[in-house]
């Protein structure tokens, strides 16, 4: 040792992956043997605690400040103050009550989901075994350090990024870091310095899991340095969007703010003037600024989420983060995982190649289990299949449970179902030929074998390996003749079968056999000199109804983007397959991302279909490109490398059942049944919700507009008041509340999934948005007047009378606007009528407690209203349906 302070995991740290053994531990200044316990606590007090930074949750009082701050809350914290001056102490506490909801709701849910740092913790393995001295000893993994040679033993927990220095059979599942949750087999060997993480055969990785086998490696990295650590860091950079509904509210909070002062100093200084009572103007004034403020805006736009969320969450979709129910409505784009996600997750044999014939296999029995040309086939109708079949699954350490399922290595799981599926059941076979030797599987070797007792006494070894290492072995090929001598040609010939399976994205097995001489030992000297019988492709196929799921999110205008760690070959294939790539569409990998500057990609990823051999990084800035290119992103994950990216989306997807927890914390949104169909019904559930949102905004805002036009028209054209402070703000409060509450209950449109996702950067206020609110807003204020001016000026009514005509005619005519308001097609010539039970109840209720307010003496004193007579109602009810005539015949000239 040289005690040189300058190595270590630094910024300019080696690619470790890409030196051998003997390097690695040159450049670590370690030894097989392990390092002495003062050159580790040297190192420890230089690179600290093999532990993670983790970040804590953000504190509660901030959390609660940030619900505060919302210029909604602002306006409804004035109306409230507002109502109190002008003696309403109802209505004062009826805005304070969903003003403590909303921000009660808002604070507990981003309460929850300030926990994906904390997710991380689960990864950090508590206790290691290592090698000091010479001697193995057991440690807590948090006091390794960088140039420790720790053991790995099938079934534990890495502990932190190592070299292997020695490999038996080892193989590693690293699906928290790639997404690939199959095995991975390791190697001594170097691998190219540009090659991507889940190309690194050479190494280990801080929270992955040993499989099988047994090994020892030199200690790269720790703590924060490792791949998991760097995935913290990204975490921890990573800023969290508002949504773009909390986006719109605010932008619609400003535009209240100069509107409620500038209608509520309008009409106070208009009154004075025109020589009403000071106090009087002052009162209305205030009542009319309340009237401008939908206060049942926040509750009613919560009340539509949570009716949302219950709604996703019968369709398996359990939302974390209120507003982001809303979001997914608005998603241009899907960026998702491919295994498990698109793919079934579990492999299954597609095809097999024997004597010249392809054979189709049926995954999981879909269908006939062999087939040629479409036409089925029997195990016994093509020469060698039996053959081939047979050895996949004698070559095979998979087996099958209690239940019938089938455990083990998904390849071999998949070669086992196979020939269940033709009729070979494996302990038949071991029964009749038992099994009496094995070569175990190596990354070396390539390849696994069995020796198997023939009735007849003889010995016969069933091989299954890379195609290329048993056309090395093999000196006969099965042919449709029989066995034939593997020559130069038949050599290439099944090279180029190899590689056109693997272009279309399958995983490659060679199966051969060979009957020992006498004498001859079971072992692996004995693979060679054998015969080649064939080629069986593997699959992870396209889980079921997802290829029509993308189609249905293509009609919708929402593109599916493919990120995997997968090779180029098999991305495309699946993508292809999926109906994800499309006319010029192209395929990119990781390292070409790498290269590329923001601007280049975010110019790239429109015409990108699948991304392939993608880290966390990548991931992270390819939804950063496609939100600078204005897109709302949702992305779908299942791995701790997904949690980046999930965080920066502006709806981040995560997997309920396979899900890392990191995942589930960094999400939005988790599927629970882990199933890509979910996420298409979620979406639709969004549309239905923003749809919604839009229907109680347009039935407020134009019932509001009517409210301040009647007060603001009347004091300019010197009319009495057609309506009391008291008055408005009752109208305010159950006139609109009831009703909007019903709207947001409104089930979807039939073309929802047929249109474009609409404009990310629109406002909710839209100039269409405000020609219509204005266009209803003065159709409910002409009838209201009219009918006060008709009642006042045309019968000669007393002052009280024609008011609460007014009253009447507005509380009405706003109640038979939300009919208007509930699409926008015609709902009254058809069943649509009766689509929405809320309203109807929301429409008999209000007009029950309007009449109370006119009808029931206590409450008519308080509100200065009067019984109306059977004139008084030819007057009202007439005045009242004309809008929602007027908008109903509108709406059916609509093209």
């Amino acid at each position: 040792m040289n005690g040189n302070e300058d190595r270590g995991p630094t910024k300019g740290e080696p690619a470790w992956h890409a030196l051998s053994p003997d390097q690695a531990l040159a450049e670590l200044d370690g030894s097989v043997r392990g390092l002495p316990p003062a050159e580790v606590e040297r190192r420890r007090r230089r690179w600290g605690a093999n532990l993670l930074e983790v970040a804590g949750p953000l504190p509660a009082s901030k959390i609660l400040a940030a619900q505060l701050r919302s210029l909604i809350v602002a306006l409804l914290f004035a109306a409230g103050i507002g109502a109190l001056l002008v003696g309403d102490a109802v209505e004062s506490a009826s805005i304070f009550f969903v003003l403590a909801v909303n921000v009660a709701l808002g604070f507990f849910t981003e309460l929850g989901a300030q926990r994906a740092m904390e997710g991380l913790q689960k990864l950090q393995v508590r206790k290691a075994t290592v090698r000091r001295d010479g001697r193995e000893q057991p440690v807590e993994a948090s006091s390794l350090v960088p140039g420790d040679v720790i053991v790995l033993d099938a079934g534990a927990a890495v502990p932190a990024d190592a070299r292997i220095l020695s490999a038996a059979d080892l193989r590693t599942v690293e699906a928290p870091l790639t997404g690939e949750p199959f095995p991975v087999d390791k190697s001594l060997a170097a691998v190219a310095e540009e090659a991507p993480l889940p190309d690194r055969l050479s190494m280990v990785y801080s929270g992955t899991l040993v499989a099988s086998g047994h090994g020892f490696a030199v200690v790269t990295a720790t703590g924060r340095h490792t791949e998991v650590g760097k995935i913290s860091e990204l975490l921890r950079e990573t800023e969290i969007d508002r949504t773009p509904l909390e986006r719109r509210l605010d932008a619609l909070g400003r535009r209240l703010v100069w509107l409620t002062l500038g209608v509520a100093a309008a009409v106070s200084v208009i009154g004075v003037l025109r020589g009403e009572r000071l106090w009087l103007m002052v009162e209305t004034g205030i009542a009319l600024a309340i009237a401008a403020v939908p206060e049942g805006l926040p509750v009613v736009a919560t009340v539509t989420l949570a009716v949302g969320m219950h709604r996703m969450a019968r369709r398996r979709a359990l939302i974390r983060r209120l507003p982001s129910v809303e979001t997914l409505g608005s998603a241009t784009v899907v960026c998702t995982d491919k295994t498990g996600t698109l793919t079934a997750g579990k492999m299954a044999v597609d095809r097999i190649l024997v004597a010249g014939r392809t054979v189709t296999a049926a995954a999981y029995g879909s269908g006939p289990a062999l087939t040629i040309d479409g036409r089925e086939v029997g195990i016994e109708e093509v020469p060698g299949l039996r053959e081939v079949l047979a050895t996949g699954v004698l070559a095979n350490r998979a087996a099958v449970d209690d239940r019938g399922a089938v455990q083990g290595d998904p390849t071999e799981t998949a070669l086992l179902a196979a020939g269940r599926a033709a009729g070979l059941d494996r302990d038949a076979l071991l029964a009749e030929a038992p099994e009496i030797h094995e070569v175990p599987f190596s990354s070396e070797r390539m390849l696994m074998a069995t020796f198997h007792r023939q009735p007849d006494g003889g010995v016969v070894a069933r091989v299954k390996g890379a195609p290329a290492r048993l056309v090395e072995l093999s000196d006969q090929v099965l042919t449709r003749d029989g066995e034939a001598a593997l020559d130069r040609r038949r050599r290439l010939e099944i090279l180029d079968a190899n590689r056109a399976l693997a272009g279309d994205g399958l995983r490659i097995l060679g199966l051969a056999r060979k009957t020992l001489e006498a004498g001859e030992d079971p072992g692996e000297d004995a693979v060679c000199g054998l015969t080649f019988l064939g080629l069986v492709a593997i699959s992870d196929p396209p889980a079921p109804g997802v290829a029509e799921t993308i189609a249905v999110l293509h009609g919708a205008g929402v593109r599916t983007v493919m990120l995997t760690g997968d090779q180029r070959a098999t991305a495309e294939s699946v993508a292809r397959a999926l109906g994800i790539l499309r006319e010029g569409d192209e395929v990119v990998e990781g390292r070409q991302l790498t290269s590329s500057g923001a601007d280049e990609l975010a110019s790239r990823v429109d015409r990108t279909g699948a991304f392939c051999r993608v880290g966390p990084e990548h991931k992270l800035h390819i939804v950063e490109a496609f939100q600078q290119r204005g897109e709302i992103v949702a992305m779908l994950g299942d791995g701790v490398n997904d949690a980046p990216a999930l965080e920066r989306a502006d709806i981040g997807v995560a997997m309920g059942g396979r899900g890392t927890d990191v995942a589930k914390e960094a999400a939005d949104l988790v599927l629970a049944d882990d199933r890509f169909q979910t996420i298409a019904a979620a979406l639709q559930e969004g549309r239905v919700i923003f749809d919604n949102i839009r229907k109680f905004i347009f039935y407020l805002f134009s019932c509001n507009l009517s409210e301040v036009l009647v007060l603001l028209l009347s004091v300019v054209a010197g009319l009495p008041l057609p309506l009391l402070p008291l008055q408005i703000l009752w109208l305010n409060m159950v006139t609109d509340v009831f009703p909007a509450l019903a709207l947001g209950m409104e089930p979807a449109e039939p073309d929802v999934m047929r249109r474009p996702p609409r404009d990310p950067q629109a406002e909710i206020l839209s100039r269409r948005f405000l020609v219509e609110v204005a266009a209803y807003g003065l159709l409910l204020t002409a009838v209201t007047l009219g009918a006060f001016l008709w009642a006042d000026r045309g019968r000669g009514l007393e002052l009280d009378r024609a008011r609460t005509v007014a009253f009447m005619t507005l509380a009405l005519t706003q109640l038979f606007h939300v009919f208007n308001a509930r699409s926008r097609r015609p709902v009254l010539f058809g069943r649509r009528l009766l689509g929405n039970r809320w309203v109807l109840a929301a429409f008999a209720l209000t007009v029950a407690l309007q009449l109370a307010v006119v009808y029931l003496p206590p409450l008519s004193g308080l509100f200065q209203t009067v019984p109306l007579t059977a004139a008084d109602w030819l007057l009202v009810l007439p005045a009242a349906v004309a809008p929602l005539v007027f908008g109903q015949l509108a709406k059916a000239r609509r093209p």
